[in-house]
């Protein structure tokens, strides 16, 4: 079965935060998430989705969040990116992103 990576993000008067996850459908977890039923370090913000990859099994997904939790450079990047006006953003056929 197919899973997903997702990185979430929002905006905070410090700056931005990231919550790396993986799920099987990445909106419906965006909304629970966004309703307060997500993981507890998301909770009381409104989070948008920046980044999506498609995995071809959960356990895939599930090794690909952790190496992308780990990661914060790559983490620092997407935010920097997708939290730009879109005019600047570049679009990459692999991944979806913003």
């Amino acid at each position: 079965m197919t899973g997903f990576v997702y990185v979430i993000g929002t905006m905070t008067p410090r700056g931005s935060r990231t919550y790396v996850g993986w799920a099987i459908d990445p909106a419906r977890r965006l909304e629970r998430h966004n309703s307060g039923r997500g993981a507890r370090a998301t909770r009381g913000r409104q989070w948008e989705l920046l980044y999506v990859e498609k995995l071809e099994t959960r356990a895939a997904a599930m090794s690909r969040e952790w190496h992308l939790k780990r990661d914060r450079r790559f983490r620092r990047k997407i935010a920097d990116d997708c939290f730009q006006p879109f005019d600047d953003q570049a679009v990459d056929s692999d991944h979806q992103s913003c």
